[in-house]
């Protein structure tokens, strides 16, 4: 079971990010006044899969917790996001939010590719468990990933979030798998922690930026043989 977001992709730098929706709507910002609102989107973790929030405004924080359960709650919770940070303008709003959701934002770890088709080889069965509010599957369709997994546990359609063991739970079930047969990847200690309660072996990896981490799943392959 791998997770998505940090640990078989990354999504694209803040920069990139506002760069892109800029572009979309003709808006333009100055050398100083992009800086300004990069830094204040990446304080406010305004773009979803990137830096985390260093503060929720209050009046966010039951979106933020529940964001990844439905498409509304998820929109609410980062359009908020993006407007604490001095994005006010509707279109400019619109355009980051749906921006994240493209193939294009995301850029596949060096090792993904083949460590998914090595697994797929070797008969492994291979599930993403991601918490996440939008379907990603034509991410990995883009990005030729989807011929080696099995499974798409996503917390919109399963509903329930991790860490809560039913996320888990659905994901072994449909591979046909007991949770202590499994292994789950992933970049969050406290979310991706939670398959533990099933009995499931966890390995944690760095969510770095994709050309500093060429070989980090490499380690799976190890974890594997010794089970």
């Amino acid at each position: 079971m791998f997770d998505f977001s940090g640990t078989l992709l990354r999504v694209e730098s803040i920069a990139h990010w506002l760069d892109a929706g800029l572009a979309a709507t003709g808006a333009r910002l100055s050398g100083d006044a992009f800086a300004h609102t990069v830094e204040r989107l990446t304080h406010h973790g305004a773009l979803p899969g990137g830096p985390a929030p260093r503060e929720v405004p209050a009046r966010l924080e039951r979106l933020w917790e529940e964001r990844d359960l439905d498409a509304e709650r998820h929109r609410a919770a980062y359009t908020g996001l993006i407007h604490a940070s001095g994005v006010t303008d509707p279109e400019l709003t619109d355009a980051l939010y749906e921006r994240h959701k493209t193939p294009e934002a995301w850029h596949p770890y060096p090792d993904t590719a083949r460590t998914l088709a090595e697994l797929s080889r070797a008969g492994v069965s291979v599930a993403v468990v991601s918490n996440i509010a939008w379907d990603l599957r034509p991410v990995f369709r883009v990005h030729g990933l989807d011929q080696w997994i099995d499974v798409f546990a996503l917390s919109f359609e399963v509903g329930a979030q991790k860490p809560d063991p039913a996320i888990f739970r659905y994901a072994c079930r449909e591979l046909g798998l007991d949770p202590a047969e499994t292994l789950m990847v992933g970049d969050d200690r406290r979310a991706d922690g939670g398959a533990v309660a099933l009995g499931a072996r966890v390995h944690f990896v760095d969510p770095l930026p994709v050309d500093r981490r060429p070989h980090g799943l490499r380690p799976v392959f190890g974890l594997l043989s010794d089970a």
